[in-house]
């Protein structure tokens, strides 16, 4: 693949991904009601709300950043973490398929945004 069009991808899927962290970060941080309604439902306690808003923003903004390579790596992690286990909850507690679906979509797009990140942003 071109450098210039890995590179445009890259930005395509960062971007992507930090927008599906922040805007349900803040969703999370202000508890909006179905947000709240989803994580009783899904049988997290309130304060996880803040917790895992907390934890969505500070790694979107990771995966922008230039520099902090190691730190981007715990970023990525945690984002596979965040949606896998979100896609696993909605799927032990019963909900419709493209519930579990949304979130293993948005998975994809961070291992694409992963792989493709410029060597500069990536540990040695």
């Amino acid at each position: 693949m071109e450098d210039k069009t890995k590179n445009r991808l890259y930005w395509i899927a960062t971007v992507l991904s930090a927008i599906a962290f922040i805007v349900p970060g803040i969703a999370n941080l202000i508890r909006l009601p179905h947000i709240v309604y989803d994580m009783s439902q899904l049988g997290y306690p309130l304060y996880f709300t803040t917790i895992i808003g907390g934890w969505k923003m500070l790694g979107a903004v990771v995966i922008l950043m230039p520099k902090f390579k190691r730190l981007k790596e715990w970023a990525y992690a945690g984002m596979v973490f965040d949606l896998t286990g979100a896609s696993l909850s909605r799927m032990f507690t019963g909900d419709q398929i493209q519930m579990i679906i949304i979130p293993l979509l948005l998975f994809v797009l961070v291992i694409i945004s992963w792989y493709l990140r410029p060597k500069d942003r990536k540990l040695e």
